[in-house]
């Protein structure tokens, strides 16, 4: 059964009285500020577990029940509020019931009568059918009829339809947001592919050697890379009219059409499969490193992928990429009393791991995670031309009253150390 309005305020009298408890032992500081000694807290409602503690451990369980305990102090003054509310409410509404209202009274016997039309109270009237006899005189009198009785009502389907005027919100749609684009080294090329030298060959073969003895020899060889720049573009068409009746919609054409191009090469980056006219994305290249998770957890398995960086990449391992949802279950990490390891579910918690940054990008496919050395020596991100938008006529567009409006842009990607870049796999 619900509690009692009188229930409820004894209980918020009781919180009150607990809370006030948290607060006896007050003093003040040199400036006259208040200064609460919560170690001196003595109660009889305390939890067990206060009893037992001391120094600055109890001072802190006890700020927790204050901030518990006016937790709840406030919603019990809200239910009390609310409850006073409504009865007040009904007390009014029982009240108004028992008064009389101003309403024709029953014929004798408390019978209530039919209520009859205008037209019918005329016909049935005396006057009227002496008028019926033949009788030019007299006038029809009806007492309680007025100008309300017989006023066509006017309302909206009759008279004036609402005017309603749209906004100008216009809310997006779902779409993904740049995701890796932020992290990589980008650089300019008047070219139409990268060229670059990879050394494939790397033997020192420096030693001590005796006096008149053949020196060691070593051995370097370069080999020439390339990367060829690829074009990413969009289009829309788009009507005369739409473009000179509506002021936004240029912008706003321009502004998805740049967007649109600028997502591709963020999925690009990540995954593009080298094939023409596609990217070499990071996780096709030839020579990158896995470290798979066999029976370790997500956290060993990115430590290993960041050690295989640094020992056999010979890189500073600097981000940590992975699918928002394989980035959740790390999140929602506990150990086994239930404590979550990233932080307290009230916070927001690091984004980090080992130190590196993690970077939740939905390109990348679910339980795969990628470490890496995002730096310019090992990747680039090379413009061969920004992103431009061009508008002019296709086929029949310029006699049928339309225009196409693109937009393209060209890039190339190098990874010149695949090793640098460790996939996580089965995380």
């Amino acid at each position: 059964m619900p509690e009692s309005l009188k229930q409820l305020k004894e209980k918020l009298v009781a919180k009150r009285a607990q809370i006030a408890d948290l607060f006896e032992h007050k003093s003040t500081d040199d400036d006259g500020a208040p200064v609460y000694d919560f170690q001196a807290v003595e109660a009889d409602w305390l939890p067990e577990d206060v009893a037992k503690l001391k120094g600055n451990a109890k001072t802190m369980r006890i700020c927790e029940l204050v901030k518990s305990g006016t937790a709840e102090l406030d919603e019990l003054q809200d239910q009390v509020t609310k409850r006073e509310a409504a009865e007040a409410a009904a007390a009014a509404f029982e009240k108004a019931e028992k008064e009389p209202v101003n309403r024709p009274a029953h014929p004798e016997g408390g019978q209530k009568t039919e209520k009859k039309s205008f037209g019918e109270r005329v016909t049935e009237h005396a006057t009227f059918k002496q008028w019926q006899a033949g009788s030019s005189d007299g006038q029809i009198v009806l007492e309680d009829m007025g100008m309300a009785e017989i006023k066509t009502l006017f309302q909206t389907s009759a008279g004036w339809a609402p005017e309603s005027t749209r906004t100008g919100i216009l809310t997006d749609a779902v779409t993904r947001p740049l995701q890796i684009t932020d992290i990589i080294p980008t650089g300019n090329t008047g070219m139409a592919a990268i060229l670059y030298m990879l050394e494939t060959t790397r033997t020192h073969s420096a030693a001590e050697t005796s006096e008149g003895a053949s020196y060691p020899e070593s051995a370097f060889v370069q080999t020439q890379q390339s990367s060829t720049v690829r074009k990413i573009a969009d289009s829309i068409p788009v009507t005369d009219e739409q473009l000179e009746d509506v002021p936004m919609v240029d912008s706003y054409l321009n502004g998805r059409l740049l967007f649109g191009v600028q997502q591709r090469l963020d999925q690009q980056i990540i995954s593009g499969d080298g094939s023409a006219p596609n990217l070499d994305g990071i996780v096709n290249v030839s020579g990158i490193q896995t470290q798979a998770l066999g029976g370790d957890t997500v956290p060993d398995a990115v430590y290993k992928a960041m050690t295989l960086c640094r020992v056999t990449g010979r890189a500073m391992p600097t981000h940590f990429v992975t699918h928002p949802n394989d980035w959740q279950a790390v999140r929602l990490l506990r150990t086994a009393d239930g404590i979550y390891i990233w932080g307290n579910p009230s916070e927001a918690g690091p984004e980090r791991i080992w130190g590196l940054p993690v970077v939740q990008n939905e390109s990348l496919t679910e339980n795969t995670g990628l470490v890496g050395s995002f730096m310019s020596s090992w990747i680039t991100l090379w413009e061969r031309r920004g992103i431009v938008i061009d508008r002019g006529y296709v086929s029949t567009q310029f006699t049928e009253g339309e225009q196409t409006i693109r937009a393209s842009g060209r890039w190339a990607l190098t990874v010149q150390r695949p090793a640098a870049f460790v996939t996580v796999t089965g995380i």
